[in-house]
C-alpha cells in the first residue's frame, strides 16, 4: 500500500523521490490527498512570499518562428497565421506603459524569428534598460548559441525563459520535428546557468503522448537542473496544428503538478498561467492556492495580442494593459494575496 501522505511529506523535507515514487504519487492521489498537498503547498509559497504575488510584463513582440513544433499556433506551416513585428518604438512604449503601472520585470516573448540578430537583440535591451534600470529584461526567444546567450546577459538580459517541453527524448521527437533536438535544448538550459541568468523551464501538462513515466522524468529533470523559474500549464491545441483534434490537459493534474514543485523548490518562482485562466475562469486563481506565486499580464498592443495565438481560446488578447493589471489585481485580493511592484528576482530559501 502506498503512503500518499509520507510522499509528500518526503518532498517537503526536500528529499527527492524516484521515478517509481512519483509515478506512484501521481498516480494514487486520493481527493483528499489533494487538499492535503495543496496546503502543504500554499503554505510553503506562503512562508517564502508572505501573500505577495509577482507580477512580469508580458510583451509578445514577434510571432514569426522558424520552427514547426506540432503544438503551436505560430509555427512556420502555419500560413494562415497573421505574422507581425513590433517596432523597437513599440516595444519601448510598451515597457513605458508598464512602468507606469507597476511593472519592474518585463518579459520580451517571440517566435524563434531569424530577422532578429544579436546585435538586434542587444539593442533592445539596451534601450530598455537605458530608460528604466531598475527594471529587470527576461528573454523568452528561444535556442541560441552560448556566445548569444553571453551577449545578451552583458547587455543586461537578467533571465531566460526556456521551457524543455520534456525530459524524454522519444516524447520530445513525437512533438517536434526532426530539426530540434531534446540535448540541444538540455545544453541551451545548462549553458544558461553557467553564464548567470536566472533560469526558467518547464512543460506542458496533458501534452500528446505523454505518460506518468514521462511527467516523472519531468520533475527529476527539473530537480536536477534546479531552474530559478518553473513554468507549468495545460496543454491546449490550436485548431492550425497538427494536433488539433487532441485532448487537452486537465485543470486538476496542471495544480497537483504546481503543488509538487512548490514543495520541491520552495523558493522557485512559478507562474499561474493565462493557459490556467484559459482552460478555467478562475485558473490563475487556483494556481495561486496551489502554490504559484507569478502572473504575466499582456503588455502587448491590444492590436497583436489576437494574433500571438499559442493556443485556441486565449485569454485577455481584448483587454488593454491597465484592463489586465486592475483585473489581476482584483483577483488576487478577493482569495487574500496582493500584486507586488517588485522586480521579483529569484531568493535563496528563506
Amino acid at each position: 500500500m502506498v503512503n500518499i501522505k509520507n510522499l509528500i511529506k518526503q518532498l517537503e523535507e526536500q528529499r527527492i523521490l524516484s521515478k517509481e515514487e512519483f509515478i506512484a504519487l501521481l498516480s494514487n492521489l486520493s481527493q483528499e490527498d489533494k487538499e492535503f498537498l495543496r496546503e502543504r503547498a500554499q503554505l510553503t509559497a506562503k512562508k517564502q512570499f508572505d501573500n505577495k504575488i509577482y507580477t512580469r510584463g508580458l510583451i509578445e513582440f514577434t510571432n514569426y518562428c522558424k520552427n514547426d513544433c506540432y503544438y503551436c499556433g505560430i509555427r512556420k506551416s502555419n500560413l494562415l497565421a497573421e505574422r507581425y513585428r513590433l517596432t523597437n518604438e513599440e516595444i519601448i512604449a510598451c515597457c513605458k506603459e508598464g512602468y507606469e503601472l507597476g511593472f519592474h520585470t518585463f518579459v520580451l516573448q517571440g517566435g524563434e524569428d531569424g530577422s532578429y540578430s544579436d546585435d538586434d537583440i542587444i539593442t533592445i535591451i539596451k534601450m530598455i534598460k537605458k530608460d528604466y534600470p531598475d527594471c529587470a529584461i527576461t528573454l523568452s526567444i528561444g535556442e541560441k548559441s552560448y556566445d548569444s546567450y553571453q551577449r545578451f546577459h552583458e547587455a543586461g538580459a537578467d533571465r531566460y525563459l526556456l521551457r524543455h517541453e520534456t525530459a524524454n527524448e522519444e516524447h520530445y521527437n513525437k512533438l517536434h520535428p526532426k530539426t530540434l533536438s531534446l540535448p540541444n535544448r538540455k545544453r541551451c538550459l545548462k549553458e544558461l546557468k553557467e553564464i548567470g541568468y536566472q533560469v526558467g523551464a518547464g512543460f506542458m501538462v496533458g501534452s500528446p503522448y505523454q505518460t506518468l513515466e514521462n511527467i516523472a522524468e519531468d520533475l527529476i529533470f527539473i530537480k536536477e537542473l534546479s531552474p530559478e523559474m518553473i513554468g507549468i500549464g495545460p496543454f491546449i491545441p490550436h485548431h492550425q496544428t497538427p494536433f488539433a483534434k487532441q485532448s487537452r490537459g486537465t485543470l486538476e493534474q496542471t495544480l497537483v503538478i504546481i503543488s509538487i514543485l512548490r514543495l520541491m523548490m520552495p523558493n522557485a518562482l512559478i507562474p499561474a498561467t493565462t493557459a490556467l485562466g484559459t482552460i478555467d475562469p478562475n485558473g490563475r486563481e487556483m494556481g495561486i492556492l496551489h502554490g504559484a506565486n507569478v502572473v504575466m499580464p499582456n503588455l502587448s498592443p491590444t492590436s497583436v495580442r489576437k494574433k500571438y495565438e499559442l493556443y485556441d481560446n486565449k485569454i485577455c488578447t481584448g483587454d488593454e494593459a491597465a484592463e489586465c493589471r486592475c483585473c489581476l489585481e482584483r483577483r488576487m485580493k478577493k482569495i487574500g494575496y496582493e500584486l507586488t511592484s517588485d522586480r521579483g528576482d529569484f531568493k535563496p530559501e528563506v
